[in-house]
């Protein structure tokens, strides 16, 4: 790595660092030293890999890692998310010094920039051959111009394992077509979608429109800085090879009740008050690119800053055998299903069953275990940093080492959001109440009292192991807190047992739900025993 790069590495922010190198994790990248984990190991020869999550560790250590990065293709990289970084901070300064100038289409794509998933979904290395990057027009135009064009794609997966684009449509304010094209992608076709695109096998022959005839006619369209719309845009970017600074996602600047990004289908059934369309039917572009549009346009009209309940969905309760599962997915081609076993730890009896591979660079595996309880403690103990997916499923970032000694990554995900989660096993716990009253009318007493005193011990024992782990989580950070450099270092911990006793006060919230579904079913068990005595 050049100098003047690495010292723009060490003066950039933590938090950016912290984004780069999740990033990098994600990406499988590695410098001079390994992996992160495998740079750990050489960097912290006390804590190694055991303290990988990024937004722990102080920032001389991320940039320490980066700057190990001597690849030309690892540089253009880590210059490209710098440079993304500081163009965002670019436009949320000039809102700023613009102050009551900003119109409120310009706040929108403010709320798409501040949010905490933007890093993540939309640095695009726009370095690359093929992708366009359209030009900015003056600063004092940005504010102020309200124009917004918004777009919508389809895509195929592609034999090389990559997502080509087959059709794309764009609609101006006044929801009006002014692009609407299938797009042959030029190269073999594994997966066509057709449940989701519509589009059948033979439905491109005859089609000439390519990928860089849409990005000429895009780069026209958004010559005089409209604003682009769009529903998880990033993913229509990618497809299109297209970087465009100002933005707006639906998805972002909507909070949900329950923490997790919204889908299309919610905003419009929430925002619009329709259905956007029937279930199992697929992707209609057209209507989806309106759609985005007039959700922009009643955010607008009902106020920039003034927050939307949006409906929670009704999830439908998930069967036993379907929650004792893990997804492992994102698998490159060339690893053997069964080296995936060594992702879990070596107690747990699994099976992996292939989801449908097709002929791409990846695919996904389910770890189906006996009991929902043995998925979930494999999930605690596979080494990895938890994040959460667009749909708020806890995930991990797994790194495999198979028999050549070639390192990978994979991610591991649970089958449902952590709250509904909880939420299912609260209402399994009052159905077993149920089933006791009506067995207590078809079977011998003793063995209801029996199965209930079981699932109580049961509960407390799980109490008690939740109680245990955060009391030695408690321990080690205090021990590491001792241990550290307290002078450079106090207040990355002091702030990390601040999130720890917060995390701890939202367990004892969970501990005092689970208190009272014992003291309930301790209750039933005593009435149940004043009744048999009665007779």
């Amino acid at each position: 790595m050049d100098d003047k790069l690495a010292a723009v590495i060490a003066a950039a922010p933590a938090k950016v660092l912290t984004e780069i190198v999740k990033l990098a994790q994600r990406q499988g990248r590695k410098g001079t030293k390994g992996s992160w984990k495998e740079f750990l190991n050489v960097y912290d020869k006390k804590f190694g890999s055991s303290l990988s999550d990024p937004g722990k560790r102080p920032k001389e250590a991320l940039a320490s890692f980066l700057q190990t990065f001597s690849g030309e293709e690892d540089s253009k990289f880590v210059d490209n998310v710098l440079k993304s970084h500081s163009s965002r901070e670019v436009l949320l300064q000039i809102a700023k010094e613009a102050s009551g100038d900003v119109s409120p289409e310009q706040r929108l794509v403010h709320l798409t920039l501040e949010h905490p998933l933007f890093m993540a979904k939309y640095v695009f290395p726009s370095y690359e051959k093929d992708w366009v990057v359209t030009k900015p027009c003056k600063m004092s135009k940005l504010v102020k111009s309200d124009e917004m064009l918004a777009l919508d794609c389809e895509m195929v997966l592609c034999e090389d394992g990559t997502d080509a684009l087959v059709r794309v449509c764009v609609v101006d304010r006044d929801l009006q077509v002014k692009l609407h094209e299938k797009v042959n992608p030029y190269k073999p076709v594994a997966d066509y979608r057709t449940e989701i695109t519509g589009i059948h096998p033979g439905d491109l022959d005859n089609v000439t429109c390519s990928l860089r005839d849409i990005q000429k006619s895009l780069k026209k369209l958004l010559s005089k800085g409209s604003i682009l719309v769009g529903h998880g845009l990033h993913n229509d970017l990618l497809a299109l090879k297209l970087d465009h600074a100002r933005i707006i996602d639906t998805s972002l600047i909507y909070k949900n009740s329950v923490g997790r990004v919204p889908s299309l289908s919610n905003l419009c059934e929430s925002i619009l008050g329709y259905k956007l369309r029937e279930e199992g039917a697929p992707h209609n572009c057209l209507d989806d690119a309106r759609t985005a549009m007039k959700i922009v346009l009643a955010k607008l009209k009902h106020g920039v800053d003034k927050e939307t309940p949006l409906l929670v969905s009704n999830l439908k309760s998930v069967p036993d055998d379907e929650l004792a599962r893990l997804l492992v997915h994102k698998i490159p081609s060339a690893v053997p299903t069964e080296e995936l076993r060594r992702v879990f730890p070596a107690n747990f009896t699994i099976e992996l069953k292939p989801l449908k591979k097709g002929q791409g660079k990846h695919y996904s595996v389910l770890a189906i275990f006996k009991k929902l309880r043995e998925a979930h403690e494999a999930f605690q103990k596979v080494d990895g940093s938890i994040e959460k997916d667009s749909a708020g499923r806890p995930q991990k970032l797994v790194t495999l080492v198979s028999d050549s000694g070639k390192t990978t990554t994979v991610c591991v995900r649970q089958m449902v959001p952590e709250d509904s989660l909880q939420d299912q096993q609260q209402k399994r716990a009052l159905e077993l109440e149920d089933r006791g009253g009506q067995k207590k009318r078809k079977t011998d007493q003793s063995s209801e009292d029996g199965h209930l005193l079981e699932e109580i011990e049961r509960l407390k024992q799980e109490l008690r192991v939740q109680g245990e782990a955060h009391l030695k989580e408690t321990e080690r950070l205090k021990q590491e807190l001792e241990e550290k450099d307290v002078k450079n270092h106090c207040d990355d911990h002091l702030k990390e047992m601040e999130k720890l006793k917060q995390h701890i006060r939202a367990k004892d919230l969970e501990i005092a739900t689970q208190d009272k579904i014992i003291a309930d079913l301790k209750q039933k068990l005593n009435d149940a025993k004043t009744t048999k005595k009665g007779r």
